[in-house]
């Protein structure tokens, strides 16, 4: 029989019922044309399961929300409980409160469910809290992220609130705490204050509509603005591509690592029931906001030790730390005690971390395109800033159990009180200081370790008589690592004022070249004397020391290019031990750098 003749009709198979399924499907919803999207490529990274526990919390916190949506009763209105739970029998409360007691005592798995959905809040709060710091420390915020940078900071506020309007509906006496002191608040804000207070609970405090309003809020309205914005963020991710540390094979223009369907997929279910099992795990045996014992909220009654959960402490420690300041303007009575701690404070928080990249990128000029990440070492700036953030936030949140402290440890509420009206100034600079010079010291020891080689603790004997320590070269992998870091110079000297004429923008221009060499100059040790004088000379006088500036950094091998994006490759071996102060030990030919190009 020929090629081209017909087989007999009984030397036909079938083809496979799974493959009949997938055409029938594909015929319907055209699933074959995505096939790209199983095949996108995600590098491998334990940091990057910060973002992945974030959204398998919520994926939990969706589903015990909906259980719970059934048995909770969002009403103000009294009632007196008759329930299983003996010490609350004929107390007088809130329909609201009077279900979430139902809920924790008479429905099975009630109180399970209730802590499970607690811990999962808490665990995807924290979990975007280090997701965010992640981004911030390795520079992925970076060009053509910017946006994507603010879709992630809006999601980790808009969670914050709903954790907090969500732990306010049971309306019991710690709750309803918290919302007496965002009453104050929204009191404090000048011009608006009472209208947003009318808004948000429906006339004076506690009055009997911010339960049903908050509900709403709480189940619907939030829920939906993070559903899409977290839609827009991981398409952003696809679209944009993962970013990826620097190693062997790793450009700008590729991703190493394993693709979405089989690999990633099925390590990501993996994760997700591991996530879940945790959660569980601590829903099951530790105890989580018991409501009970707190009893009914009450606008007569506040007991010592009432601290919010734990993503709300800084502002209580601020609220506490602050002194009682107020005037009157205008007939109108301004609170600074209030105002500045819980609005001033708060907002100037969130505008810097959320405009961080827009200051970087304004500061540096860099305006290229970044998919390769930096190790937090190698900008001392960036990371001694995030650290020092950190701990000014960590000094607020202890401030906020200042009565907690002064009881278990017998210390006097006033010192602690004062001891954070000066750390939040002290330990956020000195942690700055560190952080700083401890990224400096390691690049410097890495420098090091690259020229040298490793300790092995060998010691031989030379013919002379002299003991030395034998060193090993590094393995290819971890040169390459150390070897393909970018270089970060200052700007270049702006051009002078022509004849002496102010020029707005040249002031701009030098203010960003000042501010360029301090917090991205080429010096990894203390500036000279010299130096220093060179710097308050450009303070006081924008025009003068440019020559004396660029001559400086001449002779130092160093040249800026036109474009600000780095320095010229020395070509001694004096002038390569100079290191970036941001960028370490980063080599490559000038060619390459201009044409952004990775050097290898």
């Amino acid at each position: 029989m020929s090629g081209t003749d017909t087989p007999p009709r009984a030397g036909r198979t079938a083809a496979p019922r799974g493959e009949r399924i997938a055409d029938w499907t594909d015929g319907r919803l055209g699933i074959y044309n995505f096939r790209f999207l199983v095949r996108k490529v995600f590098p491998e990274h334990w940091s990057f399961m910060f973002g992945e526990i974030a959204l398998y919390s919520f994926v939990v916190l969706l589903v015990t929300g909906t259980w719970l949506t059934l048995f909770f009763d969002p009403s103000m209105s009294e009632t007196v409980y008759n329930g299983s739970y003996a010490p609350l029998r004929g107390v007088q409360m809130s329909q609201a409160y009077s279900s979430t007691v139902h809920i924790s005592f008479e429905v099975r798995g009630g109180l399970f469910i209730r802590q499970l959905h607690h811990w999962s809040a808490l665990t995807m709060i924290g979990a975007l809290c280090l997701h965010t710091l992640r981004h911030f420390l390795t520079g992925s915020f970076r060009k053509p992220r910017e946006l994507n940078w603010l879709f992630g900071f809006t999601l980790l506020v808009l969670v914050t609130l709903e954790g907090f309007v969500g732990y306010s509906l049971p309306d019991d006496l710690l709750s309803g705490t918290g919302l007496r002191i965002a009453e104050g608040v929204t009191l404090a804000i000048p011009l608006v204050g009472t209208y947003l207070s009318m808004f948000l609970f429906g006339g004076e405090f506690p009055g009997h509509n911010v339960i049903g309003r908050f509900y709403g809020f709480h189940i619907l309205l939030i829920p939906a603005i993070v559903v899409a914005l977290l839609t827009v963020h991981l398409i952003l991710v696809f679209y944009h591509k993962h970013t990826q540390f620097r190693g062997p094979a790793r450009t700008e223009k590729n991703v190493v690592g394993q693709p979405l369907f089989p690999h990633y997929t099925a390590k990501a279910g993996g994760f997700f029931f591991i996530i879940a099992g945790v959660l569980s795990l601590l829903a099951g045996i530790a105890q989580i906001n018991p409501v009970w014992t707190y009893g009914p909220y009450s606008a007569d009654q506040i007991s010592q030790g009432s601290q919010p959960d734990w993503y709300m402490g800084f502002l209580e420690g601020a609220l506490r730390a602050m002194p009682a300041w107020e005037f009157s303007l205008g007939g109108y009575t301004v609170n600074l005690g209030i105002l500045i701690p819980a609005v001033i404070v708060p907002t100037l928080m969130m505008a810097v971390i959320a405009l961080w990249p827009f200051l970087e990128a304004w500061v540096t000029g860099d305006r290229r395109e970044h998919h390769l990440l930096d190790r937090p070492r190698d900008h001392p700036t960036r990371t001694a800033f995030g650290t020092g953030f950190v701990a000014l936030y960590l000094v607020l949140f202890l401030g906020g159990a200042n009565d907690v402290l002064a009881q278990e440890f017998h210390l006097s509420l006033n010192q602690i009180t004062w001891a954070v009206r000066i750390g939040v100034f002290a330990v956020p600079a000195l942690t700055y200081v560190l952080t700083r010079r401890i990224c400096l010291g390691l690049q410097r020891r890495e420098r090091d370790t690259l020229l040298h080689g490793r300790e092995t603790g060998r010691i031989r004997r030379l013919p002379d008589g002299e003991f030395v320590e034998v060193h090993q070269r590094l393995d290819r992998q971890r040169e390459y690592a150390l070897l393909a870091r970018r270089a970060y110079a200052p700007l270049p000297a702006p051009t002078p004022e022509h004849d002496g004429v102010p020029n707005p923008d040249r002031r701009r221009q030098a203010l960003r070249h000042r501010l360029s060499r301090w917090l991205y100059g080429n010096q990894i040790a203390k500036p000279t004397p010299q130096e220093m004088r060179e710097a308050l000379a450009h303070l006081g006088h924008p025009d003068n020391g440019h020559a004396a500036l660029e001559g400086h950094a001449a002779s130092n091998g160093h040249a800026s290019s036109s474009n600000g994006h780095g320095p010229s490759t020395p070509g001694s071996e004096s002038e390569s031990e100079s290191v970036s102060a941001d960028s370490g030990a980063g080599r490559g030919s000038a060619r390459d750098r201009e044409a952004g190009r990775e050097p290898h």
